[in-house]
């Protein structure tokens, strides 16, 4: 898919402070055992703007998402989406509120078809009791071949999804994801284990969301091609502590950034592998 042309870049002073952020994380800790994974993490992410949070191994990225997606609850810290916290919302409200994630390993319904999975998402989202079977409403249909087709999958559509490859399951995942109109879309690891193409493509498509219907991004990421071709800003955690952001040309000329991903000082960031 082609970019969306003519489409605005996120104001850069979104993030500091001059308007209120989507999603605004505050001072969060959390500890396991007597251990930090979390120490005092703050940053922001606006509507339109792809964020990605990264470190080495360890660092605290999965503690951060599950803290935000409200898996875990902090020690201390906020985390606010729109103005209001998220601190106590049962996860499988945040749809409602407008948040979507997807996770390092793609979840769909094996056991049933692409084009039964996305219905069933729909009528979740539509707050309808019951099952595809007793609630097939034709909207439901016509919007589900139309998110199958923008993930690029309408093909796969009368697929089992325990057939499906890997890159296509990851598409159906992002789908089941958008069918409910998210504000603001988590992506654990969005391209683990998918080809460079597929990476691409994925990242293509979140990229067109937040440009073209201004849906705030936040992914976490190890392969380091992806995080500095698609991301407007990134966020470094090392040791459960955030060390650098900014700009992917700031972070990667970032001496502590070059260190902690290499363990030397001055090395040039590379991807990872």
């Amino acid at each position: 898919m082609s970019p969306m042309r003519g489409a605005p870049r996120p104001d850069p002073l979104l993030a500091s402070g001059t308007r209120d952020p989507i999603l605004n994380v505050v001072s969060l800790v959390k500890s396991f055992d007597g251990v930090d994974a979390v120490r005092d993490v703050s940053f922001a992410v606006d509507t339109g703007e792809i964020v990605a949070l990264i470190g080495p191994n360890g660092a605290g990225k999965t503690t951060c998402f599950n803290l935000i997606h409200g898996e875990l609850a902090p020690d201390r810290g906020d985390v606010r989406f729109e103005g209001r916290t998220l601190l106590g919302t049962p996860t499988h409200l945040l749809a409602r509120r407008g948040i979507a994630r997807t996770f390092q390993v793609a979840a769909t319904f094996a056991s049933m078809t692409v084009r039964e999975s996305i219905a069933l998402a729909l009528v979740a989202h539509a707050g309808h009791d019951g099952t595809i079977l007793s609630a097939p409403l034709p909207s439901h249909s016509t919007r589900g071949d139309a998110l199958l087709r923008r993930v690029g999958i309408h093909g796969l559509a009368d697929a089992h999804c325990a057939a499906l490859a890997y890159g296509d399951a990851k598409r159906l995942e992002l789908a089941l994801a958008l069918a409910a109109v998210p504000r603001l879309l988590l992506m654990d690891e969005p391209t683990a284990g998918m080809t460079p193409r597929a990476r691409r493509e994925l990242m293509q498509l979140a990229s067109e969301l937040a440009r073209g219907d201004g849906v705030a991004v936040l992914f976490t990421e190890h392969d380091m091609d992806v995080v500095f071709a698609f991301a407007d800003r990134i966020v470094v955690l090392d040791r459960g502590r955030v060390i650098a952001e900014g700009a992917p040309d700031t972070v990667r000329a970032d001496e502590r950034v070059q260190a902690a991903y290499l363990g030397v000082e001055n090395a040039p960031l590379r991807a990872s592998t």
